[in-house]
C-alpha cells in the first residue's frame, strides 16, 4: 500500500452510505479510513455501503482438489482475480501465495485483502498458523488484512494474544482488519456453531477486539448456551432476517461492518434468499467463495449479478446508528 496516497482524510464528496459508516470509525487514522473507502467505493456495489468479497483460501483450509477439481480452471490463482474484477466485487481476499501470483497482473484493477493466518484439514487442532504479516500485505498494495479467530476452541487465547499484535500492525499501517469469527470446539456442538447466540457472541468478540470488519456464518434458530436460553426465550427468531438484525446490533450495534458466510456450495435460490435476508437484517454483505469458483465461470457470474441486483436495492431496513430511530 501507498501509504502517502492513504494518508489525506476522505473528502465530503463521498456517497452519504459511506460517511455515516466512517462516522462509526471514530478514532482511526486517515490511512485506514481512506482504505474503508477504497473497499466501499470499488465494484458493482461501490458507493452503496455494502461490500460483496470473493475469498480463495480453500485450497489451504480443505486441499485443493476438494477446491478446485469440480472446475478446473480455477487451479490457476489468475482465475479467481478475473472472476473477481468481471463480476464487479468489492474486494478479493486470498493467502500469500496466490495473492503474490498475481499481483503484478492485475494490479490496481481489484482491492485484495490479504489472509494473514491458515489452518489445514489434515490437522485436528481448532487453530490456525500466522503464515504472513502486515508487512507483506503492504509490499502487496492490499486494501486491508484479514485474520480467522475460532472463539470456543482451547486455542482461542493464543489467537487472541496473535490478533492483538495483528490489529496493532495493521493500524500502523493504515490497513483495516477484517476478521472472520468462527465459532468452534471446546463445548460447542456442531450445531452450536451456528446458534444464534453463539454467532452473535463470536461477532462481538471480533469488535471488541478490534476489528474494522467482521465475517460471520449465517445463524439457525438454535440457541446453545444453556445460560443464554432464558434471554432469547420469547423472541420469534424465525425470520432470518431478524436473526441477522440481531447479529448486526452484537457488532457495536451496527458500527462495524457485518458480512455473512457463503458456506459450502448450494443451489442459486438458497444463496439468493440468504442475500435477501442479510439486506432486510442490515447486513453489510457477503463473503461468497465456493459458491462462486465452484460453478461454471457463466452460471457464476449471473449469480453473482442476481445477489448485486438484491443489495443495490432500496431498503429502509438497513440498520446503521445513522439510520435507525
Amino acid at each position: 500500500m501507498n501509504v502517502a496516497r492513504a494518508a489525506s482524510p476522505p473528502g465530503a464528496a463521498l456517497p452519504g452510505a459511506i460517511r455515516r459508516i466512517l462516522d462509526c470509525y471514530e478514532g482511526e487514522s486517515a490511512a485506514t479510513r481512506r482504505n474503508l473507502v477504497r473497499l466501499l467505493s470499488h465494484g458493482r456495489l461501490g458507493g452503496s455501503g455494502r461490500l460483496l468479497i470473493l475469498p480463495v483460501d480453500q485450497g489451504v483450509e480443505h486441499g485443493p482438489a476438494r477446491s478446485f477439481a469440480i472446475n478446473p480452471a480455477a487451479y490457476d490463482p489468475h482465475y479467481h482475480f478475473q472472476l473477481a474484477i468481471d463480476a464487479g466485487f468489492s474486494a478479493f481476499a486470498a493467502p500469500l501465495g496466490i495473492l503474490s501470483a498475481g499481483t503484478d497482473t492485475f494490479a490496481g484493477q481489484i482491492p485484495t485483502i490479504l489472509k494473514l493466518n491458515a489452518a489445514n484439514s489434515l490437522a485436528v487442532a481448532h487453530d490456525q498458523a500466522v503464515v504472513a504479516g502486515v508487512d507483506d500485505a503492504v509490499r502487496l498494495d492490499c486494501a486491508a488484512v484479514g485474520f480467522t479467530l475460532y472463539p470456543g476452541s482451547d486455542a482461542f487465547v493464543d489467537q487472541a494474544e496473535e490478533l492483538r499484535l495483528v490489529a496493532r500492525d495493521a493500524r500502523a499501517a493504515g490497513l483495516p482488519l477484517l476478521v472472520w469469527s468462527y465459532p468452534r470446539g471446546g463445548m460447542l456442538s456442531k450445531t452450536g456453531e451456528t446458534a444464534l447466540d453463539v454467532v452473535a457472541y463470536a461477532a462481538h468478540l471480533a469488535v471488541e477486539m478490534g476489528a474494522h470488519i467482521v465475517k460471520v456464518k449465517l445463524p439457525s434458530e438454535h440457541i446453545e448456551q444453556e445460560a443464554a436460553r432464558d434471554v432469547y426465550a420469547g423472541g420469534n427468531w424465525s425470520d432470518p432476517a431478524v436473526r441477522v438484525r440481531h447479529v448486526v446490533e452484537a457488532a457495536f450495534a451496527g458500527r462495524r461492518l457485518v458480512l455473512f458466510s457463503g458456506g459450502a456450495s448450494r443451489d442459486t435460490q438458497s444463496l439468493l434468499g440468504d442475500a435477501r435476508a442479510i439486506r432486510e437484517g442490515g447486513g453489510s454483505g457477503s463473503i461468497v467463495g465456493r459458491n462462486s469458483f465452484q460453478r461454471p465461470r457463466a452460471d457464476a457470474l449471473a449469480m453473482l449479478g442476481e445477489i448485486v441486483r438484491i443489495y443495490a436495492a432500496a431498503n429502509s431496513t438497513r440498520s446503521t446508528p445513522a439510520t435507525r430511530n
